[in-house]
């Protein structure tokens, strides 16, 4: 597992011009969301034609999702923009897409609520643990968002007979995959506010100024 930083979140900002080819793939995903949105749902999700259309926007957008991260990172032009739009990005195409399916009853609704409950609390633990370092995205996570995107792509498509089936069993292993990375980025989130090497210098101040090693509270000011 690399120790580069996963995303642009994880990256500290750098002096880089805010108008940037990572901060415009961002912007462009933004963009896309509404227009897929209205492909997605057009005549009641019943124009199979409009629904090809919004699966090639839908990977259209997922790939810029894959290469404004990586382009800011390996040109130093993470800014602080990139890592607050990119994650917003992410999710408002991820969840348009899913409540998208469940409304037109596609897709479960309780489906859509777990995974979505799943990547917005990893975002808030994201934002909660960034000061302390970097939890880089782990095998099962790199996994996940490939096969999540894939059901989801599969459930965009007008599929009938056996490939609907086949993608009810994609999207069931991208629930598993969701779940379970889930709960292991809490586990890593919590060690590595416990572990890392502010919370021991908070420790050794505490020790320091004859308080209990362990305090009675958390480093809120981290």
């Amino acid at each position: 597992m690399s120790a580069a930083p996963s995303d642009p979140v994880a990256t500290p900002p750098t002096t880089a011009r805010l108008v940037n080819l990572p901060n415009a793939l961002t912007v462009l995903r933004l963009a896309v969301v509404p227009v897929f949105a209205v492909l997605l749902m057009s005549n009641g999700g019943a124009d199979a034609e409009r629904r090809y259309w919004a699966t090639l926007f839908f990977a259209l957008a997922i790939i810029t999702d894959r290469y404004d991260g990586l382009i800011a990172r390996r040109t130093g032009q993470v800014t602080e923009f990139g890592k607050l739009a990119d994650p917003i990005a992410d999710k408002a195409l991820t969840g348009t897409a899913l409540i998208g399916l469940s409304v037109l009853g596609v897709l479960p609704w309780w489906v859509t609520v777990a995974i979505l409950v799943r990547e917005v609390g990893v975002t808030l633990l994201r934002f909660w643990v960034i000061r302390h370092g970097v939890i880089a995205a782990s095998r099962g996570g790199k996994l996940k968002t490939v096969v999540q995107s894939l059901a989801i792509g599969l459930y965009i498509l007008p599929l009938t007979g056996v490939m609907a089936s086949i993608r009810w069993w994609v999207m069931g292993f991208a629930l598993v995959l969701t779940l379970l990375t889930g709960i292991d980025y809490v586990y890593r989130a919590l060690m590595l506010r416990r572990t890392s090497a502010r919370a021991m210098a908070a420790a050794a101040a505490r020790r320091a100024a004859g308080g209990p090693a362990g305090g009675s509270r958390s480093d809120t000011a981290a």
